[in-house]
């Protein structure tokens, strides 16, 4: 699991996601005294993914779950993916 929200950038946060083995991907914050290192690659693809969530939500059959059952659903989640996937080509 891993954590990398920019305002989580606390030495708490941080310590106990550490302690719990988590991968912390949080870019400091530019007000630091003390930057600290982060995996800059890894945190473009967790928010890759946080915006495709985004994206579907935004839909609204997706967002209250309009489908009835799970095999609709997820087809309405197919369908939304691909054309995120045919905007972004």
């Amino acid at each position: 699991m891993e954590i990398g929200k920019i305002h989580n950038d606390a030495d708490a946060i941080i310590k106990e996601a550490t302690e719990q083995e988590m991968s912390v991907v949080i870019p400091p914050k530019k007000n630091r005294k003390v930057q600290r290192q982060y995996d800059r690659e890894l945190y473009k693809l967790r928010h890759r993914v946080e915006n495709a969530f985004v994206h579907l939500k935004q839909w609204r059959g997706i967002a209250t779950r309009y489908a009835k059952n799970a095999s609709s659903f997820l087809a309405a989640v197919q369908i939304r993916c691909i054309a995120l996937w045919a905007k972004i080509l």
